[in-house]
């Protein structure tokens, strides 16, 4: 699983149409908002199907950590597929997502995560410290 963190003023995400993945969830909600918070754009990958659940705790603590250092207790867990070439499969994603937010909670955190397979229009405001952004990579191996 691959994580851009970002952390951020204000995020919005609005859904627009559904995309092309072969799995479409309920377009509830259609928009997405928050302040102050870490959105995590979020890939799941093909070597993650061999463990999904180990893999989205692996994700959530690395989450965990940088939510800490920044100081939010609200993150968005958004899929963004669009930068990595081997993705999952659309269920496997989806449940690594979901497992990584339900890791999440259990863990005191407030957890978005804007329905899956569409396309959708993104407003961020981004902050400008040395933790603002932040890459991961979450392997079994």
């Amino acid at each position: 699983m691959r994580l851009l963190m970002i952390h951020v003023d204000y995020f919005k995400c609005q859904l627009t149409q559904k995309g092309r993945s072969s799995l479409v969830e309920s377009p509830e909600p259609r928009v997405t908002e928050v302040s102050e918070a870490l959105v995590v754009l979020a890939s799941a990958e093909r070597a993650d199907e061999r463990d999904p659940a180990r893999v989205a705790e692996l994700a959530a603590r690395q989450v965990q950590d940088i939510a800490r250092k920044v100081k939010v207790r609200t993150i968005v867990v958004h899929s963004f597929a669009h930068l990595f070439a081997e993705l999952a499969q659309p269920a496997v994603a989806v449940a690594v997502l979901d497992s990584t937010r339900a890791n999440l909670v259990a863990q005191g955190y407030v957890v978005h995560r804007p329905p899956f397979g569409w396309f959708n229009i993104l407003e961020i405001k981004a902050k400008g410290h040395p933790l603002s952004r932040v890459a991961r990579v979450v392997s079994l191996d």
